[in-house]
This record gives structure tokens, C-alpha cells and sequence, in this order.
């Protein structure tokens, strides 16, 4: 009767799990160190393999302490065919330990550890502990695993897994190897998801391959598990359509429609997207995260008037919308939603959220209201800055020239600056290492040469409240010193001019030299005009 019922079936992460460090892809910058300390015999006795889900901890675990074991090891990678390989891949290897620490946690379970340690291996050369997600475990646990970690037995490897390693104790942390795991690129992700198709033969397209990698959002395991979910049915033809409907992401169409609608204040059109698209049970949190992502692109064109992952149909659409509304409006919509998709995290009636804030966006009182409002600050500040400049000019000008003091603009106040050299190259490195935000709201500005170590940005059209945000962080304005650094070959220093008393008193050329002339002869010298 059991006999011709299938009872195991091998998940696909599980069955393409790496078997050799050359196998784990995106990591080579761990691998290649890995198995430089096997040739050389120079093996830790503590590692933490630090990393987001899937990036390849686990794994590169199970070889390593394979690795180290191994009866015939090749350039540092296992064998997988000596005694100690094949038991240690069935599982039937005692001497290497691996304990989920999610579930077991207590000082009772790494006391029984401690007592094992003293014990020689069995089989192999080391007995190893695989430790996952070692952050879980207690104080007290922690405080009976660095005994151990202090004073390890020669015979003895710990290897720790974690994807928070800001949660364990420095003591632990300063007695192991850290290794960070980064995320998989997309295209590492494509070429793996093109190998494993192959060899099971699944016919399945370039399109479906990028969405799948976008998805998984640089976990390996993720995009495994997405590809296994579309072989549920038996059917290997798989293609952006299906992943699409069974994640629950709603078509292009839908998504463009929504938009188009509250960019054109059409309550209407957009409540009806939204209902067809609660009609069709797709999953809320990814209509919204595609809503972003797609305004976000539509900034991002209007910007650099150019898209990669779209077909010309879908960029003239984006193109089209693109002219319809401005870049302050379009970064407005993605802050909102960006909240609302937080809301939605926690909110029990995800759909009444959605679609009071898709009536909000299409209310155009709303945004005039917050139009007037920053026009109403920058006006503020513009009557500030005026009353700034025309203290000093009447403070610097003789009484007849008070009239045209008046008529001086902070254009003018810097027009006697050289303008700063490399700035379109500035840009472009904003734009290429993907800080749209910075690029999109420096297109308007001018930079210029303050001193030897200073460039100064000035905006033609003023300081809003909005820049003010942006250029008040300083992780920004680093952002723009280190490109200019680069520009200069020197450490140079960026200031946001907002105003006359941004711009240093500019020395005249004449009186620099005389004054360079006096430091080089030790003379006091006084110019007078």
C-alpha cells in the first residue's frame, strides 16, 4: 500500500544548495579568503557569518566545516567524496553539530555544548557547531558560550550565523572572525535561476527571471522559493504573467491607470482602479509598493529622461505623465505613500487606508493648500534675505549709492566668484550612484569657487522649505563634498548659500598678492584703498 506513494520531495534550495565555496555565488569576496586559510592550515577556531535571509551563511557553513574535515581537500574546497564528505552530507556525521538557536536558547543548551567540547571527535579531524541565528540565545546562554569561545580545545571549530549582529555582546563578537554576507545583485541571481532551470528543465522567460530577482530583493532562498511556488500546479512554462498573479502584483495596466488618475485629480478613475483591484484579491502592500516604485520612475525619467526595465510603449506612458505634473508634486506623492504603506503594516482595515489616501491625493485644495504654504515660507524667507542684503549694502555702499544698493540680488553678490570646476561631473556621479533626489534638486543650481577649500551652491530661484530639509542633513552635503573631492584631489568643503551672509568677503586679487608678499618677508603690511 506505502509502496507507490511519494513521500519526500526535495525542496529546491535544499536540492541546489552550494556542495563547494566556488558554488556560492556573490560572495567571492569570503570564499576566496575561506579557502586561502584551508591551504594555508591557518583555520579560526570562531567565525560569525553575518548577512540578510538566503545570502548564503548556512552554506558556506556546512563547507567550511566540511572543508576543514575533509580526507582530500582540493585548493581549499571539500572533497565530497571521502568518508568524512558523504557522511557529513547524509547527516550521519556526529562531529558536526548544527543547532537552530531561535529554539534552543537556554544556558542549559550551550552547557551541554561545554560538556561536549572535552570529548575528541569521533570521526573527523574538528568537531564543529553550526550556530544559526546565534542572536536569538539568552544572556545567560551567551555568558556559557564565551567561556567556551575564551578557552576553545584545540579540536574544536564554532562557526556563528546571524542577520543581526548588532544584538550580540561585544565579548562574543571581538573572539570570532566576522564575515559580512552581502545581497545577492540581480544578475547573480538571473544567471543561478538560468542554471537551475536548465538542469530541471523549465521553460521560463529572460522578464520572469528579472521580476523574480527583484522580488527576492537579494536572498537566493527567496527566489527559490518564488520559482517552486509557480511548479505548484505541474506546469514548467512559466512567464511575468504568472509570477505576477501568484505573488499577487497587479498588471502594468492597473498601476498606470491609478496613477494617471490622481495625477489628473480623477477621484472617479482611481477609486475604480483601486476597486478592481480589491475585486481581484490582489495583495494591498504590493499594489502600494508598485504605486511607489512607479511614481518613483516617473520622477526618475523626468530627471534623466531615460528608463531600462520598461518597453517603449510603457516609457511613452511615463513620458506622458511625465509632462503633466512637476518633480515637487511627484515627491510629495512618494513621501505620503511611503507613511501610508508603514500605516498599512500595522492597520487592520488595510483598504479603508488605501482609499482615504487615494482620495486625498486627488484633491487638489489639499496640494494648492501645501503649494501656498511653502510659496508662503519661501516668500518669508526671500523678505529676510532682502532685509539681510540691503543692511549690508548700505553698511559697505556711500550714501549716494544707496538707490542702487537696492537693486543688488544675491546673483549678483557672486557673480564675482570663478564658477567651480568638474560640476556637470558632479552631477552625473549623483545621478549614476543613484541619489536622484540630490541630483533632481541641484539641477537648478550654480556652483561656485568660495575659497582654495570651499564651493559654495546657490539656487537661482531660492531656498524652499523642502530644500531646506534636504541640504540641512548632513550625510547629503557629504555626499556632494566627497564627489567634489574627487573632482579636486583634495578634501573640499561644500556650504549652501542662502543668503548674502553665506558669502565670505572675496580678498582682490591685487591685495592677495601683496599680502602673500608681506607673509613671505615676516612684514606687517596695511592695504589702504
Amino acid at each position: 500500500m506505502w509502496g507507490d506513494i511519494k513521500l519526500s520531495y526535495t525542496a529546491l534550495y535544499r536540492k541546489f544548495r552550494p556542495l563547494k565555496f566556488d558554488e556560492i555565488i556573490g560572495q567571492e569576496h569570503i570564499t576566496k579568503t575561506l579557502k586561502n586559510q584551508i591551504i594555508a592550515g591557518r583555520v579560526g577556531h570562531a567565525y560569525l557569518f553575518n548577512g540578510g535571509r538566503g545570502t548564503g551563511k548556512t552554506s558556506a557553513a556546512k563547507v567550511l566545516a566540511r572543508a576543514v574535515n575533509c580526507l582530500n581537500p582540493i585548493d581549499g574546497e571539500p572533497c565530497n567524496e571521502c568518508e568524512i564528505c558523504k557522511a557529513a552530507l547524509s547527516g550521519s556525521l556526529t562531529d558536526i553539530v548544527e543547532m537552530d538557536a531561535a529554539s534552543n536558547n537556554s544556558v542549559e543548551d550551550i552547557r551541554s555544548i561545554r560538556e561536549e567540547v572535552n570529548f575528541l571527535p569521533t570521526l573527523a579531524k574538528y568537531r564543529v557547531y553550526i550556530i544559526d541565528e546565534v542572536h536569538m540565545l539568552s544572556t545567560g546562554a551567551f555568558n556559557a558560550l564565551l567561556k567556551t569561545l575564551e578557552e576553545p580545545p584545540a579540536h574544536v571549530k564554532f562557526i556563528l550565523a546571524t542577520t543581526e549582529p548588532q544584538k550580540l555582546p561585544a565579548t562574543i563578537l571581538s573572539r570570532c572572525q566576522r564575515f559580512d554576507f552581502k545581497k545577492i545583485s540581480n544578475d547573480n541571481i538571473i544567471k543561478r535561476l538560468e542554471y537551475i532551470a536548465k538542469d530541471t528543465n523549465i521553460e521560463i522567460t529572460h522578464e520572469a527571471l528579472k521580476l523574480i530577482a527583484v522580488l527576492s530583493e537579494g536572498a537566493m532562498r527567496d527566489a527559490l522559493s518564488i520559482l517552486e511556488r509557480c511548479l505548484q500546479d505541474g506546469d514548467t512554462n512559466i512567464d511575468e504573467a504568472r509570477i505576477k498573479d501568484l505573488v499577487g502584483i497587479p498588471d502594468l495596466t492597473y498601476i498606470h491607470s491609478t496613477v494617471k488618475a490622481f495625477l489628473e485629480y480623477n477621484v472617479e478613475d482611481a477609486i475604480k482602479s483601486v476597486d478592481l483591484i480589491l475585486n481581484e484579491g490582489k495583495d494591498l502592500n504590493n499594489f502600494l509598493w508598485e504605486i511607489i516604485k512607479y511614481v518613483k520612475d516617473i520622477l526618475v525619467y523626468k530627471a534623466t529622461k531615460s528608463l531600462s526595465i520598461y518597453s517603449e510603449e510603457e516609457v511613452a506612458q511615463i513620458a506622458d505623465l511625465a509632462d503633466k505634473v512637476d518633480k515637487q508634486r511627484l515627491l510629495y506623492i512618494i513621501t505620503d505613500l511611503s507613511k501610508l504603506a508603514n500605516d498599512m503594516k500595522w492597520s487592520s482595515q488595510k483598504s479603508i487606508l488605501l482609499q482615504v489616501e487615494i482620495i486625498k491625493l486627488c484633491n487638489e485644495t489639499i496640494l494648492e493648500d501645501i503649494d501656498v504654504a511653502i510659496n508662503n515660507k519661501k516668500k518669508i524667507v526671500e523678505k529676510s534675505e532682502e532685509k539681510v542684503l540691503n543692511k549690508q549694502v548700505n553698511d559697505i555702499k556711500p550714501k549716494e549709492d544707496k538707490k542702487e544698493s537696492e537693486n543688488i540680488s544675491l546673483e549678483k553678490a557672486i557673480a564675482g566668484f570663478k564658477e567651480a570646476k568638474g560640476w556637470k561631473n558632479v552631477l552625473d556621479n549623483l545621478r549614476q550612484n543613484g541619489n536622484i533626489m540630490l541630483y533632481s534638486n541641484l539641477l537648478k543650481s550654480k556652483a561656485i569657487e568660495l575659497n582654495d577649500m570651499t564651493i559654495g551652491i546657490s539656487f537661482s530661484d531660492g531656498i524652499n522649505a523642502f530644500r531646506k530639509t534636504i541640504f540641512g542633513k548632513p550625510e547629503n552635503i557629504n555626499e556632494i563634498a566627497k564627489s567634489f573631492s574627487m573632482e579636486y584631489g583634495k578634501d573640499m568643503k561644500v556650504r549652501i548659500i542662502e543668503n548674502i551672509d553665506s558669502i565670505p568677503k572675496k580678498v582682490d586679487d591685487k591685495e592677495k598678492e601683496i599680502e602673500n608678499m608681506a607673509g613671505n618677508l615676516d612684514i606687517p603690511v596695511n592695504v589702504i584703498d
